[in-house]
């Protein structure tokens, strides 16, 4: 894989989790610069050792060479200094979890020292991204960039424009997610946008099924699968997508429209305090090993 027509890029990618991790190893996989940013060291290694093991998933399948997977893992580079960092980057995607203070103060560091033409993007999947453009003296520049999990293998990229994104970067956010082989759907700046407006009901509508014992959670997996021709059950998908997500975006979409159709189901909720949280702490609609 090599840097397309856009390029190579200086990307920093904030946050060093399952999203942040995925992002920084794809922009890598096609010959960008990556910094990976983080709070800890710790974290950082812990965001760098699944980028390996993803790459050795895809030497093991024959789709890399171990020296291409050694030069992808060669061009991302960590730091926990986020203004030392992002001072020579032309697009950073923040993909730290979906806090919107936490998002707001991110956004005010870039502001102040990322450069004048970078991009500002948020991975954020429910948070509205003309209030976190609203933090900066450039909303222009801010646009949402909402890559599906995991990150090298899905094919989408849901781009949000805010109330005050210009053209220019959108054209350019789209060019940028294209060339990493990307399909690219643009949303409006509501919340949820697409994805997430469309899917977190379906979830949920399963949790309360399953909360009023109209079905089993198999049954309803296996109807939902089988008749609906997708490739996980509801439930199975929110056990990996994380039930605390899945709650945080409905209170988000709850609170944004004011609709009770997104009212959280309480067995969710319950779930997620008793820290079932899905695969990511081994228990959620199912166990895992």
């Amino acid at each position: 894989m090599s840097a397309s027509s856009i390029g190579t890029l200086n990307v920093v990618v904030i946050g060093a989790g399952t999203m942040g991790n995925g992002i920084a190893q794809t922009f890598a996989s096609f010959g960008h610069a990556v910094q990976l940013v983080d709070v800890s060291q710790a974290a950082l290694d812990r965001g760098m050792g699944a980028i390996r093991k993803s790459l050795d998933r895809f030497v093991k399948k024959e789709k890399l060479s171990q020296e291409q997977s050694d030069e992808i893992f060669g061009r991302i580079q960590t730091n926990t200094d986020l203004k030392a960092a992002a001072g020579t980057a032309e697009l950073v995607v923040e993909a730290v979890f979906e806090q919107e203070e936490v998002k707001k103060d991110i956004f005010r560091v870039l502001d102040e020292v990322a450069p004048k033409d970078c991009i500002l993007a948020s991975n954020t999947s429910s948070i509205s991204i003309t209030r976190i453009a609203a933090v900066t003296s450039r909303p222009e520049k801010v646009i949402g960039m909402h890559f599906m999990n995991p990150v090298p293998l899905m094919k989408l990229v849901e781009i949000i424009r805010g109330e005050c994104t210009d053209e220019a970067t959108l054209e350019r956010t789209v060019a940028i997610s294209e060339a990493l082989g990307k399909t690219v759907g643009v949303a409006g700046d509501y919340p949820g946008f697409i994805a997430n407006r469309i899917l977190m009901p379906m979830i949920n509508e399963a949790a309360f099924s399953l909360f009023e014992g109209i079905a089993t959670k198999e049954d309803i997996d296996t109807i939902m699968k089988l008749g609906m021709n997708h490739p996980m059950g509801p439930l199975t998908l929110a056990d990996f997508i994380g039930l605390d997500v899945i709650v945080e975006i409905l209170d988000v979409l709850y609170e944004g429209f004011g609709d009770p159709k997104f009212r959280c189901c309480p067995m969710l909720r319950r779930m997620v305090e008793a820290g079932k949280l899905g695969r990511k702490s081994g228990e959620g609609f199912y166990k895992y090993n």
